[in-house]
């Protein structure tokens, strides 16, 4: 058969374990001893079932007399479930100039907040272009005012940062308690 991998762990089966002695561990989950391998073997065919090695680094190493398919299967089922259940958090950029109105700056804390409903983090960028340079402070005081006005559902993780002719912020949002 040789050796299978079932996530990031590979077991050895049957015939393949190699080493004298083993701890074996029965079908019903109670401790057997220390056996040969031989004798765990012939104990796993008699049940019809699969001697497989858990745990290769123990001294002796440990054995388990199982259905591997089975236990495969299941291996891979609850893999899937995880993967399912995980949700990826994104960094969602917010672009917009110095010199930007009430109406859409509203419109694009509407959309940061929907983000951050959503369990995202948010990057709001200022650029500035120009003689926009010498007037960083409007785009300073213009992320402060977006931090706030997203205050009830996000964190501002920093003071806002120039990075050439970028300033930027990141928003978190607030932990559900």
């Amino acid at each position: 058969m040789g050796c299978f991998t079932i996530g990031k762990l590979d077991h050895q089966l049957n015939e393949d374990i190699r080493d004298k002695e083993v701890r074996l561990i029965a079908a019903d989950g109670t401790m057997v001893g220390i056996v040969t391998s031989e004798a765990a073997l012939k104990m796993a065919e008699e049940q019809e079932l699969d001697l497989v090695k858990i745990s290769p680094n123990a001294v002796p190493p440990v054995c388990k007399i199982m259905d591997y398919g089975k236990f495969r299967f299941d291996q891979l089922k609850k893999e899937k479930e995880a993967r399912k259940n995980q949700h990826v958090v994104e960094i969602k950029e917010i672009r917009m100039s110095p010199g930007i109105d009430t109406n859409d700056l509203n419109t694009k804390m509407r959309n940061a907040v929907k983000f951050l409903k959503d369990g995202n983090r948010v990057k709001v960028t200022v650029r500035f272009r120009g003689r926009e340079m010498a007037h960083t402070d409007i785009g300073e005081e213009l992320l402060i005012r977006f931090g706030e006005g997203c205050a009830e559902v996000a964190n501002m993780e920093k003071k806002p940062k120039l990075d050439g002719r970028n300033m930027s912020i990141f928003l978190s949002p607030k932990s559900a308690k």
